[in-house]
């Protein structure tokens, strides 16, 4: 535990392009922001920028929708090149809805091929600069957190945490937070299972998501049309965990109680 966490915007983010070293632009933007990056701070990076710096783009007028995807398409009331671009990301569809009054499009929720559970399978096209254009989630968000990690170590000389996010909704809840879909260094979950708490009680099942924390907290200075998609965190307490893996945030299908 920690009393006091500081949360700071890396000013100054260029438009990011395919084959850009993101770890070289985090480090001039931290030099322009006056911030020094520490042994033991950690780094939320937007997934969107991941992605462009990956050249995840899928360009629509090539895409050619299948039968089902026209046919889910007119359900669901969203191009249907779209909805063959989230079917190809997808293990299963989890929901198809037609629109409400109030909305121009349906909702659409799959289970992506990572495991996440969200709308469109977590495919965008805000904030894009590219005309009939869409952005995928990192082909491997964990590798991309990794290796983003093992360079911003070579250009600053110290071992940082790097989590990933991306906005998704959540059952049950109105509203979007930002949770982590890779990370690097940093515990996806803090196990909290046979420490007590204030009253001497042994707690059997606190397991908080160290991770989605982290990047929910960060949401909080990640406007959507400031171009900050980069938050430095100093003064948090963790144990480095070379192993760890956004997968660990998944609930396992023998768990799902509402299947």
């Amino acid at each position: 535990m920690t009393s006091e966490i500081a949360l700071r915007v890396l000013q100054g983010m260029p438009d990011i392009e395919p084959g850009d070293d993101l770890a070289g632009l985090l480090a001039q933007a931290a030099g322009r922001s006056q911030l020094a990056i520490r042994n033991g701070d950690v780094l939320v990076v937007a997934q969107k920028i991941v992605s462009k710096s990956e050249g995840r783009y899928v360009h629509l007028p090539g895409v050619q929708p299948s039968r089902e995807a026209r046919e889910l398409a007119t359900r669901v009331h969203k191009d249907p090149r779209k909805v063959q671009v989230i079917l190809d990301e997808s293990r299963r569809v989890v929901r198809a809805a037609p629109p409400r009054s109030d909305q121009t499009e349906g909702v659409l929720i799959t289970e992506h091929r990572l495991g996440f559970v969200c709308a469109n399978a977590a495919v965008d096209e805000s904030n894009i600069d590219r005309p009939d254009s869409l952005l995928l989630l990192p082909a491997e968000p964990d590798d991309s957190a990794r290796r983003l990690q093992q360079a911003l170590a070579a250009v600053l000389g110290a071992e940082v945490g790097v989590v990933i996010s991306d906005t998704f909704g959540r059952p049950w809840r109105r509203g979007l937070v930002n949770v982590a879909i890779g990370i690097a260094g940093i515990p996806a979950l803090a196990d909290l299972t046979g420490s007590t708490d204030a009253y001497g009680r042994t707690l059997k099942a606190t397991v908080p998501a160290l991770a989605d924390e982290i990047a929910a907290a960060s949401g909080l200075l990640m406007a959507k049309a400031a171009g900050t998609p980069v938050v430095l965190f100093n003064g948090l307490r963790w144990q480095a965990d070379p192993t760890s893996s956004a997968q660990d945030l998944l609930r396992p299908e023998t768990e799902d109680l509402f299947r």
